[in-house]
Parts: C-alpha cells; structure tokens; sequence
C-alpha cells in the first residue's frame, strides 16, 4: 500500500484527525478544501483519536460517499481498472451460472452458448459506460445516480443495492463452500467453508478501495490456471456432448429464462460501476475507460459460462459426473472432473483454490454495500464504511447457510430479480443523461448534494413502479407467473421492465422539467 497522504486516507500521526469520511455525528464542510472535516473529535487521547491512528497504521480507507476531488484523482493505470472485473468475473459462481442453460432449463450446449453470448453482451454495455462516469465526476455510482433519479429517489436504488450485494455475496460463498465441502471426502462441514470465505472477504474489502484493487489485480491468475487444467482434465474425460438443439415455444422459453439469469449476473455490477474509477484521473478517455472495463467484464464471463455449459453436459453422458453433482453440486462437479482417475490430491489442491477465488467476487459487492447504506440516509452516512462491511458480511454469512441447501433454485431466482430492477435502473438513467441532459455537459457537478437542485425525482419514481409492474406481468418464478409469461412460457421480465419504466420516463420527465424546472 502507499503511503501517499491523501484525504481520503487517515493522516498518520494526528491527534485530532481530518477525514473526508463521515465518522462521527458532528462534521462540516471546510470551504476552502471542500472536504468534510469532524470538529467533535479533539481530545488526544479520546477513543475516537486512537481508532483513526490504528486505521492510519494499516492505510485503512475512510472516505464514504464524499465526492473524490480532482488533487486526488491520481490513478493512471488503465489496467487496474480493467483487471477489478476481470478477476472479479474469474470465479468459480461465474462458471456455475453457465451450467444452469443445461441444469434447469434443460438445453444443450450450443443453444447455452449463444444465449451466454448475447444476453452477457446486453448486460455488460450499461456496466462499461457508467463506468466512464467516475473519472470524469469523482462520483460513486449511487451518489451520482442523484441527478437521475433525484436526492430522495436514489434512496429506492440504495436500498436494493444493499439487497443485491448481499444476496451476490451469499451466491458466491455458497459455491464456495460446494467446493471445500468435497475436499477430503466432506471434511469441511458447509458452514465451515461459508465462514472462511466470508472472514477472506471481510479482510479485504476491510481497508478499501486501494486493498481491493491490488488483490484484484492478482487473484486471477491462479483461479484461469485452474480453469485450463479443468479444459485438459474435462476433455481428455471425453465426456463432452452437444446435445440436440431444440426448436418451437419451449425451447424458446427456455432462452428467455435463462438469458435472463445471465443479463442479472452481467448487469449486477451497474449499479456500482463508477465507484472503482473514481480515482483514475479526470481527463482520462472515455473511450478507453469504456473499452477496458467492456473487456475486463467480457473475456472472463464469456469464458467462465460456456465453459460451466460445457462440464455440464458431462453429467448427462457420465453416471459419476451426475452422482457427483447431485451430491454436492457445483464443488462436486468439479470434484468429478479434477480428483477421482485425474490429479488426486493436486486436484483437491485445485478445488481449494477455486474456493478461495470466490472472495475475489465478493469484494466489490461487500465494498459497495457500505457506500449504498451511507446513501440511503445522512445518518447513516455517519456510520464508517469500515462498520458497515462487517455487518454485511455478517448479514449474508447468515443467508448463505440456509441457500446452501437448495442452491440452485436461489441462484436462478435470485439472478432474475437482480435483472428486474437493473433493467429499470438502465432504462431511467440512460434516457435520463442522452436525451435529457444531452450527455456530459448537461450535469453540474457541485450539486450532487444540493436537494433543490437535483430533479425532484417523481417521473423517475412513476417509473420505477411502471417497470415493476412490467416485471410482474413477465416473470417467470416457481412462486410467481405473469400473464405475459405464461403464453411463452419463459421470463421476459427484465425486457418488460426497462420497457415499461423508459416509456413512462420520457413521458413524464418533460412535464416535470417544465413545472419544477428540474
């Protein structure tokens, strides 16, 4: 880590310390600097004092949800920008959301694989260009979805952020612990590995935004080792089939259903995109911000599903590929194409690993979950990023033991909702900054703050609830189907969604600028 003196870092050796993160519940805006400063805190020995000076020894992060000011936008390395999706991507629960095509849906490969393709491409686009946000306005995504959807509209989004992180994290942790499970013979109980892999991820995301992009930087390498022994291992097995494409209103449904999944996995990242580039430096290409991350999103997901699709079809030619799977899934699917008659050891050797890959997905989830709740609320913001990130960690540990038991399904279902609501958000924001404000010169940035200067947020908020009821008539769940849905059959939620939010934004959005004139 550097030791660069930055606000957003704790200044080493203060007694009474000057932070850009709202620590305590007293705190004002210095005029001059622009950066928020306590002036609660100044007792030299006050408990306060001593916390920060422990952060100030380990480069602990504290800025929260402050806009990151130009002096400190020195980033210049366009791979760390790209390298944090690509290694976040490079995981295990990334090649489990390949297999559901043949696992649920019952598809063959061919069909999966052009579904993967298409479906990840239409979610990763929105990811990239809100990307290219963060330089140009020092702005976490959340923060600068305030002047589309207004000061106290954002706060619907923040909160099913918080939603999304945790519930992407206990997805994560769940095929995490799938794999260390099956490590000599089920010696590590499910909640044994669940707890592992959330302390790993709590001992990073822990220290911020520097710590998260430096172990992003490495932690894919050995995870794409693993994922090319599993290629050798998988087809000297010779267990691979294509299956038979299908045709007609089922196999179309099947499409539907599971490119929807897909979309909510390659989309779930929006609504933080920006939040890891806000340190990149301002003039920074758009371009290239756009490309790199577009990149860093596309090879590692494109390659991580079709190959799940392909393992998959294992366990429709090979009775221990099925036994295997159906016993500890996904890990024991692995477990089938890397232990037994194939590496032994090395390959539990392998499966460890690949189980510890998983943090590396988690973290931007446990790091964004912090700045969505300081979003929701002033008073919360007070609370430290730091604080919050334990209690999510906390949080999803606890979910995740219970969606062990029934993985599948929670994922499929989990995916879809995820989409829902990304497919709104995309489909207000994006109307929202083209054609309304006419792109980047239509935002002043200084007003990220400012209530009475952002929109009021009620074309927005009409919206919202236009796309929900547009999911609801498209769903497609074991617990719910929509009338539309039902005459595929397949989900076309998310589609309706962005459908029926964009139609009523740009209906409704000229009539609130002409009577509020914001």
């Amino acid at each position: 880590m550097s030791d660069e003196k930055s606000p957003s870092f704790i200044e080493k050796g203060a007694d009474a310390p000057t932070i850009s993160g709202s620590f305590s519940s007293n705190v004002r805006e210095d005029k001059d600097t622009g950066m928020i400063q306590d002036v609660e805190v100044t007792a030299r020995n006050s408990l306060y004092a001593k916390a920060m000076r422990l952060a100030s020894r380990f480069q602990v992060e504290v800025r929260g949800i402050e806009r990151v000011p130009e002096e400190e936008q020195t980033e210049n390395s366009l791979w760390n920008a790209g390298s944090m999706w690509f290694a976040a991507n490079m995981v295990v629960s990334t090649f489990s959301l390949g297999t559901l095509g043949i696992g649920i849906f019952g598809m063959a490969f061919w069909d999966s694989v052009l579904t993967i393709i298409f479906f990840n491409l239409i979610g990763i686009i929105p990811v990239a260009f809100f990307s290219t946000f963060g330089p140009r306005f020092g702005l976490r995504q959340l923060i600068l979805s305030r002047f589309w959807f207004g000061y106290h509209g954002v706060k619907v989004f923040a909160v099913l952020n918080i939603i999304a992180c945790v519930g992407w994290s206990a997805v994560n942790t769940v095929v995490a612990a799938q794999l260390l499970h099956t490590v000599n013979n089920g010696g590590l109980p499910p909640w044994g590995g669940i707890i592992v892999v959330s302390f790993g991820t709590v001992a990073i995301t822990f220290f911020g935004y520097k710590a998260v992009h430096i172990y992003e930087k490495w932690a894919w390498i050995p995870t794409f080792i693993i994922f090319l022994i599993v290629i050798a291992r998988f087809k000297i097995s010779g267990t691979f089939t294509f299956g038979t494409l299908q045709t007609g209103r089922i196999e179309a449904g099947n499409v539907l259903s599971f490119g929807a999944a897909v979309y909510g996995f390659a989309t779930g990242w929006a609504s933080y995109a920006s939040d890891y580039v806000v340190y990149q430096q301002k003039q920074t290409s758009r371009v290239k911000i756009f490309m790199v991350i577009f990149a860093g999103l596309a090879f590692p997901l494109l390659f991580c599903e079709i190959l799940g699709a392909a393992c998959m079809t294992g366990t429709l030619t090979s009775t221990a590929y099925a036994d295997s799977y159906a016993a500890n899934g996904i890990g024991g699917l692995f477990y089938a194409i890397l232990v037994p008659d194939s590496l032994h050891g090395f390959g539990q050797f392998c499966l460890v690993l690949m189980a510890l890959s998983t943090i590396a997905n988690n973290c931007p989830n446990m790091y964004s979950v912090a700045l969505s709740a300081q979003t929701v609320d002033r008073n919360l913001a007070k609370i430290p990023r730091l604080i919050w990130t334990f209690i999510a960690t906390g949080v999803f540990l606890a979910i995740s033991i219970p969606a062990y038991y029934s993985f599948e399904s929670f994922m499929d279902n989990f995916m879809n909702i995820i989409g829902y609501w990304l497919a709104i958000y995309e489909a207000i924001g994006l109307p929202e900054h083209f054609i309304f404000k006419r792109g980047f010169s239509g935002y002043n940035v200084d007003d990220y703050d400012t209530p009475s200067k952002l929109p009021v947020g009620l074309s927005a908020c009409f919206a919202f609830c236009c796309g929900v009821a547009g999911a609801v008539v498209g769903m497609y769940q074991p617990w719910w189907t929509g009338p539309i849905a039902a005459l595929i059959p397949g989900d076309v939620g998310f589609e309706l969604a962005a459908g029926f939010a964009f139609v009523a934004y740009i209906t409704l959005r000229p009539l609130e600028l002409r009577y509020f004139g914001r």
